[in-house]
């Protein structure tokens, strides 16, 4: 196999994983495990698509399989790694398939996946997001195709009862998020009042290792003057907003004034509100998108007492 092939391969390899483990930087170790296991293999496999996203598969199980435990002892909030999609969908020539796509790597949609077992969760990734057949899938997870089908049975029952729904036309969602973010950044509570749905709610993902929110925020006036407040506090601070589609959904990468990472915020956009929002500052959630930050010092530099 040349290096042309797999790095062919390589944008699914990676959309597996990522939907396995939700997490950029697992996904990645994956997809370079499954490089090196490989080519120390003396296997030459019919296909080598079917051959590789097994492999990854299996890689992506065992490491969900530790990551669990982990997550269970998790300070706070446990969110996905933020996957930045601009363009993403361009990919795809189909675009309802387009949008199937998008919505299973919401943060909405991968936060339902944790509730289902490591093989539960890989049959339905393999199945019901990229329609691998179940005769192949069987092999990758070592069970029959009649086993198979029940666990993505068994998984879909689990999804169907708290699938997300967002707001089908991608423009007016955009034209949404803009308005949020315009208004957060100066501090505009009554313009937030007019975006946000009555029962909003807000999940901040910090880790223990940085600012965060510890409860869930819900309501429209408490999360428009938390928001107002903050844009308040961090007016003419250099805080950059960069906007960018996040995980499928609208959101935006935040920058402290020399351009290192703050936080990742994503929006859930339905019946014209925002219904759900999420942040994750964790810092070691935020390295693959660029030299991050310390939110702490920011968050003291724009205290009130900062200039006194």
């Amino acid at each position: 196999m040349s290096d042309e092939e797999f790095e062919d391969l390589r944008p699914l390899l990676f959309s597996i994983a990522y939907r396995i483990l939700g997490s950029v930087s697992e996904a990645e170790d994956a997809v370079q495990e499954t490089w090196l296991r490989y080519h120390a293999s003396s296997t030459v496999p019919i296909s080598l698509k079917s051959f590789l996203s097994a492999v990854v598969t299996r890689v992506s199980i065992d490491v969900l399989r530790s990551a669990r435990v982990r997550r269970e002892s998790y300070v706070g909030h446990w969110l996905p790694e933020p996957l930045l999609t601009d363009g993403e969908a361009a990919t795809y020539p189909d675009p309802e398939h387009a949008a199937e796509l998008a919505d299973s790597l919401s943060m909405a949609a991968l936060l339902l996946l944790e509730r289902l077992s490591p093989e539960q969760r890989a049959v339905f990734v393999l199945h019901d997001v990229f329609a691998f057949p179940f005769s192949e899938i069987a092999e990758v997870i070592g069970k029959s195709d009649v086993a198979c089908r029940q666990l993505a049975s068994r998984a879909r029952r689990l999804m169907e009862d708290g699938r997300p729904r967002f707001d089908v036309d991608r423009r007016e969602r955009e034209e949404l998020a803009a308005r949020f973010f315009d208004a957060l950044t100066v501090g505009d509570v009554d313009e937030l009042r007019q975006l946000l749905a009555a029962d909003v709610e807000v999940y901040g993902d910090g880790g223990g290792k940085a600012p965060q929110w510890m409860r869930v925020v819900v309501g429209l006036d408490n999360v428009a003057r938390m928001f107002a407040g903050l844009g308040q506090r961090f007016a003419g601070s250099g805080l950059q907003v960069d906007r960018h589609e996040v995980n499928g959904q609208p959101g935006a990468v935040f920058r402290d004034a020399s351009g290192r990472v703050i936080n990742v915020l994503t929006l859930d956009v339905l019946d014209g509100r925002i219904q759900v929002i999420r942040s994750v500052i964790n810092p070691d959630k935020l390295r693959h998108i660029g030299p991050v930050a310390d939110a702490w010092a920011v968050l003291r530099q724009t205290s009130p007492s900062a200039g006194s």
